[in-house]
């Protein structure tokens, strides 16, 4: 059985392959900021649920067969959602409210039965989990942000790479932290008629 993942992110390709799944990477060019300014108001969990279903539909073709997968993520705090800053000092900013505090990173996942190149079903499901950072200091903020790392990650931190340095502890699934949950997709795939072992294609 095939997966086709509809991301470019590093992370989510790593995950998959860490357990047992070489997808075929399939990027999805959705226009983010449009797909949810024209759902406003809309909250953390229904906005990664709508933008992870979006990207997924956005690949589809006749070639397409087997499992589309279609994620994104998004960090809550004080009320604020917040996605990728793309800008340092955007991402500056956001370390500077939540160093020494903690929030809620929620990942969407949408999972499309597209086999025999048509949909068959669809299934999705956030996964969400409580990060608490540790009170870092201005300096390591600004060494941080000159990485370039947390500009292009949802909340401007990782769990799995330069910034594991600055959370204290993950309550929840820390897959969702990086974005793609395991577990969750196991359980979609599941609900598709897919069993988990039937989607291991790649030599650990």
């Amino acid at each position: 059985m095939r997966l086709y993942l509809a991301s470019t992110s590093p992370a989510r390709l790593a995950t998959l392959r860490a357990a047992g799944i070489e997808p075929v990477v399939v990027p999805s060019w959705v226009d983010e900021e449009a797909a949810v300014a024209a759902a406003a108001p809309i909250g953390a969990e229904d906005m990664v649920q709508l933008l992870a279903r979006l990207k997924a539909e956005a690949v589809l073709r006749p070639d397409v067969d087997g499992l589309v997968l279609g994620g994104d993520s998004a960090f809550a705090i004080d009320g604020d959602v917040h996605g990728k800053p793309h800008l340092p000092e955007v991402a500056r900013e956001r370390w500077l409210q939540q160093r020494g505090r903690e929030g809620v990173l929620h990942s969407g996942h949408w999972l499309i039965d597209h086999r025999g190149g048509s949909v068959r079903a669809a299934v999705g499901a956030v996964a969400s989990a409580t990060v608490r950072f540790a009170d870092v200091t201005d300096e390591e903020i600004d060494a941080y942000v000159a990485t370039g790392e947390p500009l292009q990650v949802a909340g401007a931190f990782t769990i799995d790479s330069l910034g594991a340095a600055f959370i204290t502890s993950v309550d929840g699934d820390p897959h969702a932290v990086v974005g793609l949950s395991v577990s969750t997709l196991r359980a979609l795939a599941r609900d598709l008629g897919v069993a988990w072992p039937d989607l291991w294609n790649r030599t650990l």
